[in-house]
């Protein structure tokens, strides 16, 4: 029972069209936990309890949700609260997605299926960021918006998730640039979700493709460089030259020798193009570190009145860093109510679950790499890498919502890889 792993990465721009996106992780692990419950014993992952640990920490973090540190405002109310309920069910669901892929014997959902199904939802993940690019202003109001309650929908959090937009129109070079976003929640989540879906388009069409596929590759590859760039995402580019640097050391001296003149070739390109430009200026306008840096800084102090078990949800701190007003106004456009642990999923995992949630995330992806790095087969390298990226793009990118989706199935073809190695697993009777 293959279909709700396909339904959930091919099917994607319909969940998304539906106004369900990220949350459709939840949709379908609702089969995914009947087929756990059909095959009992359940064959668990080494390491995985450390992600138990972290949901068992996020339910005592509740605790909390009534409190507000210092430096901090705002009530109880049913926005905090649905906040906290749509994580738990997210980390519940992800849980249940890498134990149901798990279970599934290579027969039944062979590596390389499960390896196309991320490199068609990169596909249109391409064409999102392209939609963004040439209509940034499309959106629209999808039927599960319509259908909930302005209570709900009309909270800036769930909005993100049902309403479905093409791009933010931001002013990060000094006037209005689009930052696609389709098919997923933020920019910043297309940043994330493309570089780790490039890595699983290269195994699956490049790796283990014919000249045919090989030469779509390239191409679908190339188009993708301009939603990339136009992305002004930062923790993108670095996220890619770190992938770069990757394949390089790992990859034979005459492989590498091959990728490295092709990339010089492929860079000498990019910088005779028009793209080059707006490199350029994203990085001379690095407006965003001040805003970031007093978030972090903000979430860090909130953090220390609350250190084991964080405040369940996020916070929203008085003021910004350029004004101690409480409010966007007609002369401080930029002012506002920066919620902490906005800037990165180690931030919200300190607000949320505290120094503890924080280091049992670190632990668990820290692990992958220690257990698998010695996997020198292709979805072993590209697996490792993906935990590499976690831990980079923690800082500056929030693992919720498509993220962890996309961080966990990188775990369990991990874990499905190294299985058949004799990987270290135990068996779970619920």
């Amino acid at each position: 029972m293959t279909w709700p792993i396909a339904a959930l990465l091919v099917g994607y721009p319909i969940w998304w069209a539906l106004g369900f996106g990220g949350l459709s992780i939840i949709v379908v692990a609702v089969p995914m936990a009947f087929v756990l419950w059909k095959r009992r014993p359940i064959t668990v992952p080494k390491g995985m309890g450390l992600w138990m640990l972290l949901l068992a920490g996020y339910l005592v973090s509740a605790l909390m949700l009534g409190d507000t540190p210092p430096g901090t405002y705002g009530e109880l109310g049913t926005g905090r609260v649905l906040g906290y309920v749509m994580r738990l069910a997210l980390y519940v669901a992800l849980l249940i997605m890498v134990l149901y892929l798990g279970n599934l014997t290579d027969r039944e959902l062979p590596q390389r299926t499960l390896v196309a199904m991320l490199g068609v939802l990169f596909v249109t993940t391409v064409a999102g960021g392209l939609l963004g690019v040439v209509a940034p202003r499309f959106e629209f109001t999808s039927p599960l918006e319509m259908l909930l309650p302005d209570w709900i929908s009309g909270n800036s959090f769930v909005r993100n998730l049902i309403h479905p937009t093409a791009a933010q129109v931001q002013h990060v070079l000094g006037h209005a640039s689009p930052r696609p976003e389709a098919p997923f929640e933020w920019a910043n989540a297309w940043g994330s979700n493309i570089s780790v879906l490039l890595i699983w388009f290269v195994v699956g069409w490049w790796t283990y493709g014919g000249p045919v596929r090989r030469v779509v590759c390239v191409a679908v590859a190339g188009l993708a460089t301009i939603p990339i760039v136009y992305s002004l995402n930062r923790g993108l580019w670095i996220g890619l030259a770190v992938a770069v640097a990757y394949v390089l050391m790992r990859a034979r001296p005459r492989t590498g020798l091959a990728i490295g003149t092709a990339l010089a070739a492929a860079a000498l390109v990019f910088a005779a193009g028009p793209l080059n430009t707006i490199v350029a200026q994203r990085l001379e306008s690095p407006h965003s570190n001040a805003i970031r840096a007093f978030t972090v800084a903000s979430t860090l102090e909130a953090a220390t009145h609350s250190p084991i078990i964080g405040y369940g949800n996020t916070r929203n701190a008085f003021g910004n860093y350029q004004t101690i007003t409480t409010g966007r106004t007609g002369w401080c456009a930029e002012c506002g109510h920066p919620p902490l642990g906005s800037d990165g999923q180690i931030w919200l995992l300190l607000i949320t679950q505290g120094f503890t949630g924080a280091a049992l995330y670190v632990a668990f992806f820290t692990g992958a790499i220690r257990r698998f790095w010695r996997d020198r087969t292709p979805i072993g390298q590209a697996g490792t890498l993906v935990m590499i990226l976690v831990l980079l793009y923690m800082f500056v990118y929030d693992g919720l919502v498509t993220a962890l989706s996309l961080y966990l199935i990188s775990f369990a073809l991990l874990w499905r890889n190294g299985r058949s190695a004799g990987a270290p697993a135990v068996e779970a009777r619920p």
